[in-house]
């Protein structure tokens, strides 16, 4: 089984925020796939499907972003899902807007969703890390945490739906280990727009 989790606040005034762009994503994936519907479960919203021949658990904590790890490490013990197979789709601050990166492990870079994550489960685990901006090269004069915490601007809808789109139709991809494929047919995806 593969965890696939999208970091994000639950609550109606959070849903179009820039902190909850992988609450997004997983919403994509739950529609383009045809998933269970959600239900409570593990301190998260759960659902479950199928991917190209992958059996996928989407997670949606619901503890608030600081504490996100709490509900993976109950899902991932549940299930007995190794750490190579546990994949967190979140924003990042130091990408473009609408780019994306992928890796495996390595510094939570601030994000405080990484940071508990990381705690509880260790850092060995994928991540898909969606470009937001950094609120200074935005020309944002608000904090950080105020620039997360808004909404999409009407600038960021332009690249926004492409870009949950493309991440959810070339998951197969990713989860077939063709990382690099994926990460070029998004970005193609992006840069048609």
């Amino acid at each position: 089984m593969i965890l696939l989790i999208g970091l994000g606040n639950p609550g109606v005034e959070y849903k179009f925020t820039r902190h909850n762009v992988g609450f997004l994503v997983l919403d994509e994936v739950h529609e383009q796939y045809g998933f269970s519907p959600w239900k409570s479960k593990f301190k998260g919203l759960v659902a479950e499907g199928s991917i190209d021949g992958h059996t996928v658990l989407l997670l949606k904590p619901q503890t608030y972003m600081n504490l996100s790890g709490q509900s993976v490490m109950e899902a991932m013990q549940f299930y007995k899902i190794p750490l190579e197979n546990v994949i967190v789709v979140h924003d990042d601050l130091d990408l473009n807007p609408g780019t994306l990166r992928t890796k495996q492990g390595g510094s939570a870079g601030g994000h405080n969703g990484l940071k508990d994550i990381d705690q509880r489960i260790g850092q060995a685990y994928w991540r898909i890390r969606l470009g937001i901006g950094h609120p200074r090269a935005m020309n944002h004069t608000g904090s950080v945490t105020n620039y997360v915490l808004e909404r999409f601007s009407n600038n960021d809808v332009v690249w926004l739906g492409t870009l949950l789109d493309s991440v959810a139709h070339h998951l197969p991809l990713f989860l077939g280990n063709d990382r690099e494929k994926f990460m070029t047919h998004v970005t193609k995806d992006i840069s048609s727009e």
